[in-house]
């Protein structure tokens, strides 16, 4: 068996393909928060939350006013975004359903809460917060038992900071 990756190694960012690049910022930043943190004229942009230097990268260098990449073909499923907590996650879905941005989806996963939106791209995007590890469903031999249950929107929206 190959040796497991170091417990330490996270995904450090994603770097989308977009038609717009405007309008691409105007979701993650405007609508979602993530600042901008560094712009190459209209080619390319890095966004990101806390003072790191990018969480998402930006660009048209392919895709400058290309569509929606096609239903039932491989590729990016979503990017998914994790809150520190569920009134963060709250506050990202109340930012969302303001703008008029469609739910497509929400569950509870045993071991996180999850909101299933798509960008101005068609790129899936989940908005997402974990449980407490100490709650995660486990099987009688150890392992996740990870469940797709529905989770209840405007009881979430009721814990959005004011």
């Amino acid at each position: 068996m190959a040796q497991p990756i170091h417990p330490a190694t996270r995904i450090g960012h994603v770097h989308l393909k977009v038609a717009d690049l405007d309008r691409a910022i105007d979701f993650y930043s405007g609508v979602l928060g993530f600042e901008l943190r560094q712009r190459y004229g209209a080619q390319a942009a890095f966004l990101a939350a806390g003072g790191y230097h990018h969480h998402l990268g930006l660009n048209t260098w392919e895709s400058l006013g290309g569509s929606p990449a096609p239903k039932g073909h491989t590729g990016l499923y979503h990017t998914a975004i994790l809150y520190p907590d569920r009134a963060q996650l709250a506050d990202a879905v109340a930012r969302v359903k303001a703008v008029g941005i469609p739910i497509e989806g929400a569950a509870d996963h045993g071991v996180s809460e999850a909101v299933y939106i798509s960008d101005p791209d068609g790129n899936g995007v989940e908005l997402y917060c974990d449980k407490p590890e100490a709650d995660w469903p486990r099987s009688e031999d150890g392992f996740l038992a990870m469940v797709n249950q529905p989770l209840d929107i405007d009881q979430l929206l009721s814990e959005a900071p004011r």
